[in-house]
């Protein structure tokens, strides 16, 4: 296998998005075919902000910016990427052969964060749902699942 330089590397980690990326686009893509309405990466009403503990939240978003939000059913849903999340499945499984402490620790305290989010929400009254990227492969599968978290389309 060819190694990459530490300059191809970074342009490559460089391109790595964490908001409107491809299996967040498919889920909402989605959910909007199947007349689901939400908003996008955590953002919630005015009124919605000062419903939550202390009278507000910070910039006006969850904590851990959930990718889809349904305010009015206090639902929120992250879409996450099996290898950066540590999903339980071959891609989350995967370690990297270089810098592998580092990239052990981020990932490790990338999933400590998506624990600390997920409870704060729920602490707030909201329901989680995660879709792991390898589950997306299936459309009707994705939409089965969403289905059953929120309920039927309003």
């Amino acid at each position: 296998m060819d190694r990459l330089t530490p300059e191809q590397r970074s342009a490559l980690m460089s391109r790595i998005r964490s908001k409107d990326t491809g299996p967040e686009l498919r889920v909402r893509r989605i959910a909007h075919a199947a007349g689901y309405r939400y908003r996008l990466h955590g953002k919630v009403s005015r009124a919605e902000a000062r419903r939550a503990p202390g009278g507000k939240l910070p910039g006006g978003k969850l904590p851990g910016r959930p990718d889809l939000v349904f305010a009015g059913s206090r639902k929120a849903v992250f879409v996450n990427g099996c290898f950066w999340h540590m999903h339980d499945c071959p891609a989350g499984r995967v370690a990297p052969a270089s810098n592998a402490e580092f990239w052990s620790a981020k990932r490790e305290a990338t999933m400590a964060r998506d624990a600390r989010n997920a409870g704060a929400l729920e602490a707030m009254g909201w329901s989680v749902l995660t879709l792991w990227e390898c589950q997306l492969k299936d459309p009707e599968q994705v939409l089965d699942r969403l289905d059953a978290f929120l309920g039927a389309p309003a």
